[in-house]
Order: structure tokens, then sequence, then C-alpha cells
């Protein structure tokens, strides 16, 4: 159930960086710094603009008479427009939100919008994540941090990484894919002014058609031939973007392209790949982390019903093993391969993990934060404060999480004649081909792939360890292409899992309650050491932003703070997960901070809006939310949290009972903002999605190890939210003028420490391990 509110307000202005005052520079802002203002500069290269965004290096492929006005457009002769989506479809609502920004500027109607397959070009790289990649504080001004960002837009465009994911699908392509619009506009207009003798200041467009003021009209198919020609004559003084009082389309509740084929089946995600003559495999994998092939005894399976060919995968992945060691079973059918899987005998090497265990894990994380001062993130005034009159501390944990998507791990490749094809859901199409290149042995131009939907994405698709699985299959089987599904247990015990962590806190108050210093240590694995080597050929090394995200860039204003944190290398392979550190740093941020404001004998809602007096924003994201929120019914608690992650802030308050040792969330209102909204109703879907993915995490997830195996398999014991347990999700979208910000993640990190909050409230217990659990 779905209460969508935007409340009547003004925009509220800037965030006053009252937090930043005293505060010292991290060693990493000094050498970000130093890389501006150094050697880049020196040859000139970082003072210039990034490259364009407008053209790919090839022209854009259009068939049936279609004209491509520049890379992401083209007009079709029955008055379609073909606007090219970069981005991936998990779910969180990119065909409908991109081509709503083309549309708006190109004054197309949306329901002549049609999709089109981007191709593998630097253009459609994704800019803004790497900026985001950044370790500034949000309130961070000035030259340092625009410098700094300016150098990682244009890596990011030299790079041309195509990647779905850090909630920026909208916001790197806000300022691109509008621009794309309104050149071709400018263009199409230009062309009917050509054919008129007239000028563009006599010309209004609307709805895919030119029209002058004396009511010629000239609708864009007529006219994209000669746009196309006449483009090079466009200028900037041609080409106006849209002020937001002027959108007809950004800003209303348009309903999902992608609705309809998910509910009558037309749909296609990855697994309904069907290349003609395809042959599935299945794959059996290590049974421990670490464990290597040492034999395997295929004459014991090739006689079974169905098999073609067994493969040992393993060779073949190289740095891409996230996954781990396996061999491949090649048959006619899935269940064939499945099935003499299953009883391939393999000798594995099972050293490199049999010692490993959740126990051992977090013994080293708390002897590494007992000995490691580890790097400051973010530090400002002292930790060596007067007229301390108490100090809470406290020790909080989380564990490993899969990803655990509904659409199984699966890839689909035929490698043929020195060309290797792909179909494959995926969010990172230029990865995927870059991996299939590598794994067998062509040409990145020798591979094309065609991306499917996907059936959940939540960062394990950011991995290439599927592809190169499937390719490594496809090389055994002689031209034909193979499927590679893996099993639910594969994909749970073999997953890159959401880092485990622990954080220790201090919190100094003085006698009227005042927060005086906070002191944050935590210690994890980092995913950037391992996720750069694997996926991109770079050096994991050095600081990782997303171990201490959610927790150094708080919004507090605390004038005393030091947050720090120490990397210890994990065994256990790590990945990017919905939320990524903000999905357990918000957790110990949110819950340390309701102790402090118990300790302090205040309610925990006025207690952060003292700390949020120089944050209107922030004030008006928690006030909303509360105001819904009303009061709870009989029997439940209301528990509160809010937190800023990927640009936007959420606040919510969570509804709560609990019976014995269950734990129940009734009701979750959920309050963002998140600059200006291109459609309220996938900000809505996505809070609602995120609240269901946070309380599963929340209240049941937890992937433990023993002697090295991944104790969980399935969804019995790695279990989801069911419907009958889903809350009812209220959104309020508080209004701004700011640019979109992200919004498929921000709602997951709230959720955790605003049930636990209100667990607090009925049973005066503070649970400051995840899950939460009462028995």
């Amino acid at each position: 159930m779905r209460d969508t509110n935007t409340p009547d307000a003004k925009p509220a202005p800037d965030a006053v960086p009252g937090q930043t005052r005293g505060k010292r520079r991290s060693r990493r802002r000094f050498l970000l710094g130093g890389l501006v203002a150094g050697g880049a500069l020196l040859v000139g290269w970082g003072t210039r603009p990034p490259r364009q965004r407008l053209h790919t290096s090839a022209p854009l492929p259009v068939a049936n008479g279609a004209v491509a006005l520049n890379g992401w457009i083209a007009v079709n002769p029955d008055g379609t427009v073909s606007v090219v989506v970069p981005r991936s479809e998990m779910g969180q609502g990119v065909h409908t939100a991109l081509p709503m920004l083309v549309a708006e500027e190109l004054d197309a109607a949306l329901d002549s919008v049609r999709i089109a397959a981007a191709p593998i070009d630097k253009i459609f790289g994704n800019l803004a994540v790497l900026r985001e990649n950044l370790p500034f504080h949000p309130d961070d001004r000035g030259n340092v941090k625009d410098g700094a960002q300016w150098m990682l837009a244009k890596v990011g465009r030299e790079l041309g990484i195509m990647f779905t994911g850090g909630s920026t699908s909208v916001k790197d392509a806000w300022q691109p894919m509008r621009e794309a619009g309104a050149v071709a506009r400018a263009m199409l207009v230009k062309a009917a002014c050509e054919g008129w003798k007239s000028n563009a200041a006599d010309c209004r467009t609307q709805n895919g058609v030119v029209i002058h003021k004396d009511g010629r009209r000239a609708s864009y198919a007529s006219l994209a031939a000669r746009a196309a020609e006449v483009g090079a004559g466009i200028d900037a003084g041609d080409v106006r973007l849209k002020e937001p009082r002027e959108f007809r389309l950004i800003g209303k509740p348009v309903p999902r392209r992608d609705t309809a084929g998910k509910v009558d089946g037309s749909a296609r995600f990855g697994i309904d790949a069907r290349p003609p003559g395809m042959l599935y495999a299945a794959v059996k994998m290590a049974p421990v982390v670490g464990a290597t092939v040492v034999s395997f005894d295929a004459a014991a399976v090739k006689a079974m019903p169905g098999v073609v060919g067994i493969a040992d995968v393993s060779a073949s992945l190289g740095p891409y093993a996230g996954a781990g060691a396996g061999v491949a079973v090649i048959a006619h059918s899935w269940w064939q391969a499945k099935t003499a899987a299953a009883a391939l005998p393999v000798q594995w090497n099972e050293e490199a993990g049999r010692g490993l265990s959740s126990e051992s894990i977090f013994a080293g994380f708390a002897a590494a934060l007992d000995k490691e001062s580890g790097f400051t993130y973010y530090e400002s005034g002292t930790q060596d404060v007067g007229g301390v009159a108490k100090t809470i501390t406290a020790e909080y944990r989380a564990p490993f999480l899969a990803h655990a998507t509904m659409e199984p791990v699966n890839c689909t490749a035929q490698v043929a004649n020195g060309k290797v094809r792909l179909w494959a859901s995926t969010q990172v199409p230029s990865i995927a081909v870059d991996v299939a290149a590598k794994v067998a042995g062509v040409a990145r131009e020798d591979v094309t792939i065609e991306v499917m939907l996907l059936g959940g994405g939540f960062g394990r698709r950011l991995e290439g360890d599927m592809v190169a699985q499937a390719v490594a299959v496809a090389l055994a089987a002689k031209g034909k292409p193979v499927q590679l599904i893996w099993t639910r247990e594969d994909d749970t015990t073999h997953d890159v899992y959401r880092p485990a962590a622990l954080a220790r806190f201090k919190a100094s108050l003085d006698a009227q309650g005042r927060l005086l210093a906070w002191d944050n240590k935590s210690a994890s694995g980092a995913i950037g050491h391992q996720y750069f080597p694997r996926n991109l050929g770079l050096p994991g090394m050095g600081p990782d932003k997303t171990t201490a995200e959610g927790e150094y860039d708080m919004q507090y204003e605390i004038r005393n703070q030091r947050i720090a944190h120490v990397i210890v290398d994990s065994a256990v392979p790590l990945g990017y997960w919905r939320s990524v550190g903000h999905s357990h740093n918000a957790f110990f941020k949110e819950a340390f901070l309701d102790e402090v404001a118990h300790a302090a004998g205040q309610d925990p809602v006025q207690y952060r809006r003292t700390l949020l007096k120089d944050h209107p924003r922030h004030l008006a994201v928690l006030d909303a939310a509360v105001s819904k929120a009303g009061a709870p019914a009989p029997g439940r608690a209301h528990g509160v949290a809010v937190h800023q992650s990927f640009g936007s802030i959420v606040a919510q308050v969570a509804e709560v009972s609990v019976e014995g040792s269950d734990i129940r969330v009734h009701r979750v209102v959920c309050a963002i903002d998140c600059g200006i909204v291109v459609n309220p109703n996938i900000v809505a879907q996505q809070m609602e999605s995120a609240v269901v993915f946070g309380l599963s995490a929340a209240l049941g997830g937890e992937i433990t190890i023993k002697d090295g195996r991944v104790q969980q398999s399935n969804f019995g014991d790695y279990p989801v939210l069911r419907m009958d347990r889903a809350p009812i999700v209220e959104t309020v979208i508080v209004p701004s003028a700011e640019p979109p910000e992200g919004v498929g993640e921000p709602g997951v990190p709230p959720v955790a420490p605003a049930v636990a909050a209100a667990v607090f409230k009925l049973t005066g217990r503070r649970l400051r391990s995840l899950p939460l659990r009462l028995g």
C-alpha cells in the first residue's frame, strides 16, 4: 500500500556548513588537492573540460529509414523517436525516467519514444559514479573538492565505463540526455526554418511537431533528414535547456513503461535468452572459500543423459574469479547439466580457507581496533574536551550479506569464428565485453552484447565472474551458444558479499546532556581492494571510502569528532551491495545516537533537531517524516532515523510491535529530499523497495562461515521479507530545487536503526548487532 505525499513547501536553501568549522583536512583530501594542483595541471590536461558526450565514436546504428541526430537520438519514419538508454533496467525505472529527460527537452510525446540499445561507447560512461567515490564530506566546499570532482569527471569520460549503480543513473544522465534532446530539437527547428525561410523565434515545438506562428506545421519525421544535414551549423546560442518552471513532463507521476511486459510475460530477462541451438551449463562450485581444483573425473558423468562436455572454468577466470573455482558440465537441458554437475567427482584443495570462520573474522576486527589507529576520514576539534559529565561507549557489528537477487546468476555466450556474442543481465556491459574478450582471446571489437533486463541487481551484477565462466564454457562448446545458470545454492554460497564490520563509539556529554565529542572507529574488509583488481585491472590499495561512508560524512553538527577506519584484508570475496557501506554504518551511527539521546535524558527526535540546526534540508525531511507518522497505534512504538547517502536525505519512522521474541514492523513513513524529482511514482516505488530490502537484512540477513564454508544456502536459512510481513510504506517527497540525487539506495540505510530504536522503547534492550534478534 502506498501513500505518497508532496507537502507544500518552498525549496530549502543550501545547508549551512557549520560542521566544517575548525576542521582539519584529512590526508586523503591533501593528496587529492595535490593531484589537482600538481602534475595534471602542468601539462594542461586538467584545465580542459571533459570531452563531449553528444556524439558516439562511430555513427549511431539505425535501421528502416531512421535518422540519427546525435549519439542518443534517432527519428523514425513513423514519427517515433528512438532514445539510447545506457543504463541497465533492474527494476529501478531507468527505462521510464531516462527517456523522460530526452522527451522533455525534445518536446516529444513520451508514448512516441522507443528505447534503443546502447552501443559500447565512451560517451555512455558513468561520470557521476566516479565523482561520488571521492571521500569528501557533504558539507565540504571549495577548490579542492571542485577540482577533484572535475578531474574525476575527466578520468571517467576517458575510461567510459558503462556502469549502473551507486544511485547515479538519473544524476549522471541529467545533463547529457537533456542536452541531447535540446540539441536535436534545435536541429529540427533549424531544418523547418530553412524550408519556411523563417526565424527560430517564430517557431515552437510540441509533441513531435515544429509549429510556426502562422500555423504551418512540420513533423519531426519529415524534418529529420534535413536536420541531420544542418546539425553542424548549430551553435551554443541555438540550444537552451528548459528551466524547471517550464517542465511539462519532468516531475509528473508517469506510469512505468516496463510494467506491461513484466505482467504479460513478454519482458526478456537474461535467463530468457534463447539463441538457436543453445546448450546449457551448470557449475560444480568449490565448497570452501579459496579452494582450488586438483582434479576431476570427467568420464564418470560423460555417459549421463544429455551431457555434451565438461570444462574446468577456474583456469580461464583469472582475476575475475569472485565466485571461486569450479568445473562446468554442458548438456542439452539445464536439468541434465545440473544433475551431472552434482554427480561429478572433483578433488579440491581446501587448505586456503579451512580455518576461516565468522568468529575468527570478528576476532581479527577486534584485534585491529585494539592495535591500530586506522585511517582518519574526518576530524574536527579535539577529543580532549573539558566539562565531561558522562561518557557513553558501545560496540556494534554487522554480518556478511548476500545479494539474493530473484533472478539467479546467469549468462549466455557463444564463441564462433573468432567472435563472441553475449546475452547478459549485467550492470556493467562495457566490463562484460572486456572480460569476454580477454577470456576468449579476441579483440574487444569482436565482442557484441545484448543487455537483457535484470531480475534484481543490487550490485551483484557489477561483477564479471559469471561472464568469464560463460565464455570459458562456450569455448568448449564448439561454436554453439551456452547458457550458464547457477542454482540458488550456488548463488548464496558463492556471492561477493557485503562486508562484515565492527564499530566502536565513544560520546562525551556535559551535565546538560549536550554532545561534546564523538569518537568512532570501525574495522572491515575493503570492497575496492578486491573489485578494482578483479573487474577493472586497477590496483586495490589505500583508503576505501565505502568502508566509512555513513560515519565520516554524517550530517550532525558535533564540534569535536573523529571518524577512522581500519582495513582488515578479507579472504571472503567482497562486493558492492545495495547502499554499500551506508547499509551498516547508518545502523551503527543512528543507533548509537539514539543511545546518546537516551543517556542525555532527551527525546531522540528533538536531540537530532538540536544537532541539525544549521542543516535546514535535513530538518525539513526529519520533520516531514515525524509529522506524517503521527502517534503510534496502541501497543506499538515509533523509532526514528535520518541519514544522508548518495546525495539524498532520508528520514524514516518505523512503527513496531514486539510479541515474545518476534519483532514486527507494521508501518514505515519515509521522507526524502532527492533534489528535483523526475518521476514521483518511481521515487515512491524505490522507497518501498528499499524498506523491504532493508528489513530483510535487518530482521534476517546473515551470512556466517564455519571451516571456510558458507553456512546459508537458500531462502530457508537466508530469508527475505515475505508479503505477509511487509509493512505499509508511506512516502513523503520534500520539494527541492537542487539537481537530482540518488534514489535507488538511500532508502535502505535508515531502516535498521529506526526499527532498533522502536524495539528499545518497547523492551528496554539495545540491539547492537545485525540482524536484530530478541531470542
